[in-house]
């Protein structure tokens, strides 16, 4: 079944009216014969209509970039999402979950993008800095449920993120320790190398799906390259920390709803 340009339409302003309402909806993809190519393309739809109403693109996030994931739904890839101006949440300040379905919270690795990567530009000419990061995800469908083409739809589950201080890039960064506190107690350790074993894969990975499926990654972009543990529900007046090894922290305090 083709799926037109009017119901790729009608999908992207169903997921986002589920994400401005705070309102989950039903999977997609298995009733629309939604197929991955087909889900950028919601996706891109989604973005726009965020961009119309005034946001800017500050960057892009991968998405199932740890083996275990992509052995779940049967991928032998990660995913591609995109970051706006109003998901940026400042180290050290506070995020509003309130709006949220069920946020939880996952600790990363970011990097400051130099210059427009393109296939074959080595990681140092396309990096410029590398900083801790914390994501808040929170898919628009009900029970946290999906596909792998509804949550590429769904703009890779991306709600707000939080990046550390930028430091120059170390010579390695494909096993650094990470951990993730809330409100000073260790919930999830890990190691970067969770990261398709080394997060400098992501990067690559992410410009050869930008070049399929855009938008291309520009010059002065954040790059999240993907969770370093597994996520964690997040409720409201939560102290969240994120350290890795070697980089520093990001942190915030969640405000909005009842705590």
């Amino acid at each position: 079944m083709t799926v037109t340009s009017v119901a790729i339409a009608d999908l992207a302003a169903r997921l986002d009216e589920a994400a401005v309402t705070g309102t989950p909806i039903p999977q997609l993809a298995a009733d629309h014969g939604i197929d991955v190519d087909t889900a950028y393309h919601v996706q891109q739809a989604l973005v726009d209509r965020r961009l119309a109403r005034g946001e800017h693109l500050v960057g892009a996030k991968m998405g199932l970039t740890s083996r275990a994931k992509m052995a779940q739904v049967g991928v032998e890839e990660p995913i591609l999402g995109q970051l706006t101006d109003t998901t940026v949440v400042p180290d050290g300040g506070t995020a509003d979950i309130g709006g949220l379905i069920h946020p939880r919270v996952e600790p990363e690795i970011a990097f400051l993008l130099d210059r427009a990567p393109t296939p074959g530009t080595p990681f140092t000419d396309a990096v410029r800095a590398v900083a801790p990061a914390l994501e808040v995800i929170d898919s628009r469908y009900a029970n946290f449920t999906f596909s792998l083409p509804d949550v590429i739809a769904d703009n890779t589950s991306a709600a707000l993120f939080t990046v550390g201080a930028w430091r120059p890039v170390p010579d390695g960064v494909d096993n650094l320790g990470v951990l993730l506190e809330i409100d000073g107690r260790t919930v999830q350790t890990g190691s970067t190398a969770a990261i398709l074993g080394d997060p400098r894969r992501a990067l690559a990975a992410g410009v050869a799906l930008a070049g399929r499926h855009g938008p291309a990654l520009r010059a002065g972009w954040i790059f999240l390259a993907g969770a370093a543990t597994a996520a964690v529900p997040l409720a409201p007046g939560a102290q969240v920390r994120a350290t890795v090894q070697g980089l520093g922290t990001a942190s915030f305090t969640t405000t909005g709803g009842a705590s």
